[in-house]
């Protein structure tokens, strides 16, 4: 049985380009499926969050806002219900150290790029993590939260790194479109990543070594599934 730490966003608002305050936190699936398919894979998840504040789910991912069929909806919301005890009492993450798990995994919403993307806490973790040949897994905006490994000296800890996220196209799409404060892929992109996004709403995964990425909400439970692969293959 692995260790992994599934850091989560604990915002619950993000500042769009039009200064206007938007609605966010964590997307459902992504937190529900991500857990689901780790946990029954028989590895111990621990859920940490900046300050250990309880993450707020963003409610358009629990319905028809944010394309989610009902019984979809359902499913996840009864998921997160039996986790509730976790939600409210999350690990603090200034206190977690890299070599305490053998992976970190973030899930998106666009709630990680208004903190888990400043976060030095964060970009310390998972330089480390990295550094270490840990696993670091993100998926959909979580990619989001490798913005915050840049050093002093501006170098980026994954500059050459194969990975996706939630693209450019889908953020136009069905995301927050011009409102966005920035688009994920483009600024990972500026930083040096290597960025191969697939098709839009389709599921997909890129591996790189130790650094899983899925693009979607739709690649929640496929993403899991590889950090699954990667841990048994170690």
């Amino acid at each position: 049985m692995s260790k992994i730490l599934m850091v989560v966003s604990g915002a619950d608002s993000l500042k769009l380009s039009d200064g206007t305050s938007h609605p966010t936190g964590y997307w459902a699936e992504e937190v529900a499926a991500s857990h689901e398919v780790l946990r029954k894979a028989g590895h111990d998840v621990v859920i940490a969050t900046p300050g250990g504040v309880r993450p707020t789910v963003d409610p358009i991912s629990l319905d028809e806002r944010g394309g989610v069929e009902e019984a979809d909806a359902k499913r996840f919301r009864a998921y997160l219900d039996a986790l509730d005890a976790e939600l409210a009492r999350p690990t603090d993450l200034s206190t977690v150290s890299a070599g305490d798990y053998d992976a970190v995994y973030i899930p998106g919403g666009h709630g990680p790029m208004a903190d888990l993307a400043v976060s030095a806490d964060l970009g310390r973790l998972l330089a480390d993590a990295d550094a270490q040949g840990k696993i670091v897994a993100a998926l959909c905006h979580g990619p989001a939260a490798l913005l915050s490994a840049v050093g002093e000296d501006g170098s980026f800890a994954f500059s050459g790194r194969e990975m996706t996220t939630f693209s450019d196209e889908e953020e136009q799409q069905g995301g927050l479109g011009d409102k966005s404060p920035y688009l994920v892929e483009s600024r990972l992109r500026e930083l040096g990543a290597v960025v191969r996004p697939g098709e839009a709403w389709a599921s997909r995964v890129v591996v790189d070594g130790n650094l899983v990425t899925g693009q979607n909400p739709q690649s929640s439970a496929d993403t899991a599934r590889q950090v699954v692969e990667v841990l048994a293959r170690r």
